[in-house]
């Protein structure tokens, strides 16, 4: 299997034009503080259908012959490819059937439906989804839209490197979310091809994290399982061809935690006015977990925006607590008639704001004449916490937690 070429890259972008709209690319002041140097977002979740899988899927069904076109198209998605193929199928007049995992977001089930595609909701697992997609092509004739692994969709991925270059003509490193490399892998051929100089580097989440072991051993490995809130790069195995992509042209693969990538979906709400995706974030979580190590300067893809708000609304909870902006404590004082006054007093003299509070004296590790506070206390930071449990023992108070 031959890499796709740069030319190949910029015939996509021609196809494309007028079918999918050039994303902005925002300067960012937060980003370059913690990075110590210029950082740009490359804004594909404001891409028609909220992520950059239109670019693939388009090309690739763009390609297909009359007969293959009238046999329909059918994808397997947990949302942003099938919005993907549903849109693209739209404007080519192409019948098209996506599978997705029966617990997909809402939002992306409606979008894809919306888009005009005959959605089907089969199996708990991606891996489950997408056999299923398989057998009802092997069953009806209709041609499979692979989400990565294919030389039109990784060509179609692709023309944003060709923007960026565009955008940020000095740009010294590019970082993309991965899962199965067809985004990675086709920026890299288009910005290698023009800029060999540029570093690419491949961003997973840290559960679900096939390249590096992937690399190490030679050949694409798939994962046991993955686990992630970043379900748009839950990805077990590379492809083939991506695989040999990632190998040729990316300069480095990083991981991110879960804490990293909740506090990226809160920074890129409340710094960047951006709703991203955790997948989608996964390059700003790169930034603020390793400061200072790409070479400026630096472009981070933000590569989808479809998120689930009662999702989206655990992740800005988790991500306020692994920045130390929620706090839960729990501490002694004396049981007699203005203690817990006293202490909610002190806290709100402190900045804090108390969201609940659970008051026993009931306990067998209570003295006569204590009583036990649990709080839980939202904070302006780790800095802030370390300060009010500091300043609660100062006051005498024993703090358990």
């Amino acid at each position: 299997m031959e890499l796709v070429s740069v030319e190949r890259v910029r015939a996509a972008r021609k196809l494309l034009a007028g079918v999918v709209r050039q994303t902005p690319m925002e300067h960012s002041r937060v980003l370059g503080e913690i990075q110590g140097g210029e950082v740009f977002l490359k804004l594909e979740n404001l891409q028609r259908t909220g992520s950059f899988k239109i670019r693939g899927a388009y090309v690739r069904m763009h390609g297909l012959d009359a007969e293959e076109r009238s046999r329909g198209v059918v994808a397997a998605s947990a949302g942003n490819h099938a919005q993907g193929v549903a849109l693209g199928a739209s404007l080519l007049g192409i019948p098209a059937t996506v599978f997705m995992p029966r617990r997909a977001p809402l939002p992306k089930l409606a979008a894809t439906r919306g888009y005009g595609a005959d959605v089907k909701l089969t199996g708990e697992s991606f891996d489950e989804t997408l056999a299923a997609s398989i057998v009802f092509a092997q069953r009806t004739g209709a041609v499979f839209i692979h989400p990565f692994d294919h030389p039109d969709v990784i060509a179609g991925q692709g023309t944003i490197g060709l923007e960026i270059l565009d955008q940020v003509p000095d740009v010294g490193t590019v970082l993309l979310a991965a899962g199965g490399g067809g985004l990675v892998g086709g920026v890299a051929v288009a910005i290698k091809a023009l800029r060999p100089d540029v570093k690419i580097v491949a961003v997973q989440a840290e559960n679900a994290a096939a390249l590096p072991e992937s690399l190490s051993t030679g050949s694409p490995v798939k994962l046991p399982g993955v686990r992630t809130m970043a379900d748009g790069i839950a990805v077990a195995k590379p492809g083939a061809l991506t695989y040999r992509h990632v190998r040729d042209l990316v300069d480095d693969v990083v991981t991110v935690t879960e804490d990293s990538l909740a506090r990226a979906v809160l920074l890129s709400m409340e710094r960047a006015k951006q709703v991203v995706e955790p997948a989608g974030a996964a390059t700003i979580a790169a930034l603020m977990q390793y400061p200072g190590r790409f070479k400026g300067p630096v472009v981070a893809v933000l590569s989808g925006g479809n998120v689930d708000p009662l999702l989206l609304l655990q992740i800005i909870q988790h991500g306020m607590r692994a920045a130390g902006r929620y706090l839960a404590l729990r501490l002694r004082i004396d049981d007699k008639p203005g203690s817990l006054a006293g202490l909610l007093t002190m806290l709100g003299d402190l900045g804090v704001n108390v969201l609940d509070v659970e008051h026993t004296r009931m306990s067998d590790q209570l003295r006569l004449g204590e009583a036990e506070v649990s709080l839980n206390l939202e904070t302006r930071g780790v800095e802030h916490c370390a300060e009010l449990v500091a300043a609660l023992r100062a006051a005498g108070f024993t703090v358990l937690r």
